[in-house]
């Protein structure tokens, strides 16, 4: 008895609106996206079995992505009532059947409101931290340091020439254009959505990196450089509800 193919990844289809309603909005400027090869022996133990590991040819990673948060509300607070807070997003790429999407490990951030919601509504693993950001000219620095534990990322880096919007089936685009996420709940998975604008990816120079936040995610430590790092300026974003 011959076995049916698994479905092909469909990986356009999560960047286009849903046809449900919007829960939420948020600015999301100055992203940071750090790309480190990761062995999938060493990813598969951290991952619900239920979610398969998104490999690209074969190759699994871990991304670091900071950002500044801006805009933060439900749909029914009024916009002079938004939140605005720092956020560091420890993450791999995983699929939950044909659908592709981001695991996360840890997210830091430098609003102990956000974390609480995030927690109590979104069951999503936030830190709380002690975070910053700085420019100078052409340069930016950024970084944070866990409440509770410690553990810092700092990056100090230049945005470099445009890019555009990734193209599907490339590495840019496996890495940055991610609009489900899949959060464990009660024995379940649940999945979120969020929609916005490709993003406007620029390179990056790297001027200086230090992390401890993969391996506070029970990886092995990110000694080595980034192999992949790229910038946005920002997208408008907006959210929507969790469902099984």
């Amino acid at each position: 008895m011959s076995g049916s193919l698994p479905p092909p990844v469909d990986r356009v289809g999560p960047t286009r609106r849903p046809p449900t309603a919007t829960r939420g909005y948020q600015r999301w400027r100055s992203l940071l996206f750090l790309h480190w090869p990761v062995s999938a022996a060493a990813l598969r133990p951290l991952v619900p079995s239920s979610l398969e590991l998104d490999l690209h040819h074969g190759q699994a990673f871990v991304g670091v992505v900071s950002f500044v948060m801006q805009g933060v509300r439900p749909r029914w607070l009024p916009a002079a009532l938004a939140w605005e807070f720092l956020e560091t997003n420890v993450r791999t790429y995983v699929l939950y059947g044909n659908q592709p999407g981001v695991y996360f490990f840890s997210l830091d951030a430098s609003s102990r409101l956000a974390v609480w919601t995030a927690r109590q509504c979104w069951g999503l693993p936030y830190f709380h931290a002690d975070m910053n950001v700085r420019g100078a000219g052409d340069e930016i620095q950024y970084q944070s340091r866990r409440r509770q534990t410690g553990q810092r990322h700092f990056v100090r880096y230049r945005p470099g020439e445009l890019l555009g919007p990734a193209v599907p089936d490339t590495l840019e685009f496996f890495l940055l254009e991610r609009y489900l996420m899949f959060v464990p709940w009660r024995g379940a998975i649940l999945t979120g959505q969020v929609h916005h604008r490709p993003y406007p990816a620029q390179r990056v120079e790297l001027l200086e990196v230090k992390d401890q936040l993969v391996q506070a995610a029970g990886l092995p430590s990110c000694q080595a450089p980034p192999a992949w790092a790229h910038y946005a300026a920002g997208v408008d974003v907006d959210i929507y509800s969790l469902r099984r």
